[in-house]
């Protein structure tokens, strides 16, 4: 779906489908950069990150371990609840083990913060985030995120696996919600 198709839904395009394409390639090399020599485990937080995770482990040019971690802490709305649940676990033990939590957003923290001190309390060699996107006004614990694609203003935004109420998530691009949409 492109931005065109759901223009009356957006306020702004933050970022194009090339941009978001680009960025994620150079986080990739970062990645890799970073753990040359060391066997990698990244792990995708589900739903909102499958676009960035398989753009990001197609961008690698080493083998990567990938799993999935679907944790929850929001309702049917736009603001957080505050109260982190798993969904769905590893399937890999991560003891000894480098990892990169990879998200599509960090919008207060709570979250990424709750899930890393979890991953942390396995016994893995390492944990590190990556993010596309990162809040810093909206903020509410302090996270330590090694890997941030862009910092964007504290607005609801949508596409590229974000989403409101499931929709938006095959949006090419990334964009502003129109507060229509959600008041």
């Amino acid at each position: 779906m492109d931005a065109a198709d759901v223009s009356d839904d957006l306020v702004n395009v933050l970022f194009t489908e090339a941009q978001i394409q680009e960025r994620i390639k150079g986080m990739a090399a970062e990645i890799e950069r970073d753990y040359e020599g060391k066997e990698l485990l990244i792990v995708g937080i589900l739903r909102g990150a499958v676009m960035v995770m398989a753009d990001m482990a197609r961008s690698f040019h080493r083998h990567v371990e990938m799993d999935w971690m679907a944790v929850s802490s929001y309702g049917s709305g736009t603001k957080s609840s505050g109260v982190v649940r798993i969904l769905k676990d590893l399937d890999t033990d991560i003891s000894g083990r480098h990892v990169v939590i990879v998200d599509e957003i960090i919008d207060t923290g709570l979250t990424l913060s709750w899930l890393t001190s979890n991953l942390s309390s396995r016994n893995p060699a390492s944990v590190e985030i990556a993010t596309l996107l990162r809040k810093p006004e909206a903020l509410q614990m302090p996270v330590d995120v090694k890997y941030v694609g862009w910092d964007i203003p504290n607005e609801f935004v949508v596409g590229y696996g974000l989403d409101y109420r499931e929709r938006y998530r095959n949006l090419r691009d990334i964009g502003t919600l129109a507060p229509h949409v959600y008041s």
